[in-house]
């Protein structure tokens, strides 16, 4: 009955596993700037003489450089979909998420009712010393007003970045006072965590979300899996669902800290490159521990490259959905002009000898659109529906089957989750209602959180203050009207989705992925299987 309204729930979810997958192309890099490839010279080459010749000899004057960038595009198409050209203009945004750091002044804002408003200050960046607070209202960036002026997110972040050292002047709103703030401070060095959250879901199980391999992860991985340690850890869910990837290293410096020594972690082999075999090295940690991975859809790169050694070593069990299957190595050529190839040069192997890679045969809008033809055809839903060619068939350590050539294919299938999916929920869910009205309620009452700082707090005190029925109505109010029906049968998934916000809005991811886990069914696999007497 409700299929079309489940769709357009999961459909722009896909959409955006796609778009992020294709922009995460790599899986390993390094700065290096090659002029010569196998003792030949390709800076005097054919193209480098028709471009001369355009320019010098053409009967209107033209711009080469722009010509270049359009050509290069072109050179790359008929190869794999991970080899890029990144033009000098977008180099720094896309390094960004990788090396983990910018140039900022240290909060997360959202746009409200036109307005920018600061929902969190990060501990040590330049807002926190000048005491900005969540909830303020930035009414003017130096001269610039931007309350009330419709200016895009992008534009105003790239107004609140900048050279690092550089002052900003910053004029703020703040509920209970009467004038406007005026804050100076000066851009710092502000770190992008990859590590979104780490803690304690019972007095021994510890589970830890990954969002990235970026140039800090091992190090921010490493120091949560400490704290989990002292706290009791003996059991470990690790989530890697929805991370794209990014440095290979790290993945090996982490899928170390669960291996005995002597252990393959991975292999990669090309044509140019010769086979380098990655061994574990025996000071892990965490050996004993009892571990699960999360995997899905959009788990790609060093992702895979993290649950297939687990996997093939029998060290843990892979939980959740065929992973994205991208088992190409590329390295980074930075080049003169400060733009840069991404250059596939290898591919990696997990330790029973797999290649996950899919196949791009087809064509790059082929590759990337193969995710919507595996929810059409049920993948999605049932895991009778994805078939492996018995040629690409592995074994693990223990001899347990494994296939190659598609992603990673989880030890336990978990199903996408539509159930309580109401075309209700679905109206609330496209115009951002429970996300807005979890903001404006903990903008107009943080007074009233005040020494709540733990989700367990914040929730209990949520559930208390009758906030579905002022949901409902708020939703009315936005032009969505109650529907009894369709409001009973999706409550619960409301109800926890706005205290999660809440959660969120108060206290960051810490206060928002503990919440918002009953709904999430993958994880109860994975405790189901780590409470249970399977081992490897």
């Amino acid at each position: 009955m409700y299929r079309n309204s489940k769709k357009s729930i999961v459909l722009p979810l896909i959409i955006s596993i796609s778009l992020l997958v294709g922009i995460w192309a790599g899986s390993f890099f390094s700065n290096e700037t090659v002029h010569y490839v196998n003792n030949k010279s390709y800076s005097s080459g054919k193209l480098d003489r028709i471009l001369d010749l355009i320019d010098y000899n053409y009967v209107d004057s033209v711009n080469v450089s722009k010509i270049t960038e359009r050509v290069i595009p072109d050179l790359l198409k008929d190869l794999d979909p991970h080899t890029v050209y990144i033009p000098a203009k977008d180099l720094e945004n896309v390094n960004e998420d990788l090396y983990g750091k910018f140039g900022g002044i240290g909060v997360q804002f959202i746009m409200h009712q036109d307005t920018v408003v600061v929902a969190k200050v990060i501990n040590g960046g330049p807002a926190s010393k000048v005491d900005i607070q969540a909830g303020d209202r930035i009414v003017k960036l130096n001269d610039t007003i931007i309350a009330g002026v419709k200016k895009k997110n992008t534009d105003i972040m790239k107004s609140m970045r900048g050279e690092l050292g550089t002052s900003l002047t910053i004029h703020i709103k703040r509920r209970g006072h009467k004038k406007f703030l005026k804050k100076e401070l000066l851009r710092a060095i502000i770190p992008i965590e990859s590590v979104d959250v780490a803690y304690m879901i019972n007095s021994d199980l510890a589970y830890i979300k990954v969002d990235k391999f970026a140039y800090r992860t091992y190090s921010e991985f490493s120091k949560a899996l400490g704290k989990l340690k002292t706290k009791g850890m003996k059991k470990l869910i690790v989530d890697l669902r929805g991370n794209t990837g990014g440095f290979l290293g790290n993945a090996i410096n982490m899928v170390n800290e669960f291996l005995p020594d002597k252990k393959l972690i991975v292999y990669t082999e090309g044509k140019a490159s010769p086979k380098s075999e990655y061994f574990s090295n025996g000071s892990g940690r965490y050996k004993d521990i009892k571990l699960v991975v999360l995997i899905d859809e959009s788990s790609a790169s060093a992702s895979e490259i993290f649950a297939g050694a687990i996997q093939d070593n029998d060290r843990g069990f892979i939980i959740g959905r065929r992973s994205f299957g991208k088992g190409l190595v590329q390295q980074q050529r930075d080049l003169s002009d400060g733009s840069a190839l991404r250059l596939t040069i290898a591919r990696y192997y997990t330790p029973s000898g797999r290649c996950i890679q899919k196949s791009y045969k087809k064509g790059k809008k082929d590759y990337y659109s193969e995710i919507f033809s595996r929810f059409e055809h049920g993948e999605f839903t049932s895991r009778d529906s994805i078939h492996f060619n018995d040629s690409l068939k592995y074994k693990t350590s223990k001899g347990r089957i494994v296939f190659g050539g598609g992603g990673i294919m989880p030890d336990y299938f978990v199903p996408m989750d539509t159930t309580k999916i109401t075309r209700y929920l679905t109206r609330v869910t496209d115009k951002a209602l429970v996300y807005n009205f979890a903001f404006t309620y903990v903008d107009r009452n943080r007074k009233s959180f005040k020494g709540k700082d733990d989700y367990k707090s914040i929730l209990d005190y949520s559930k208390k203050q009758n906030l579905f029925n002022k949901f409902i109505k708020f939703s009315s109010s936005k032009g969505v009207k109650a529907n009894s029906k369709d409001i009973k049968e999706s409550r619960e998934i409301l109800e926890i989705k706005l205290y999660s916000y809440i959660g969120y809005f108060l206290i960051d991811n810490e206060g928002m992925y503990p919440i918002i886990r009953p709904l999430d069914t993958t994880i109860d696999k994975a405790i189901e299987v780590l409470n249970s007497d399977k081992n490897l």
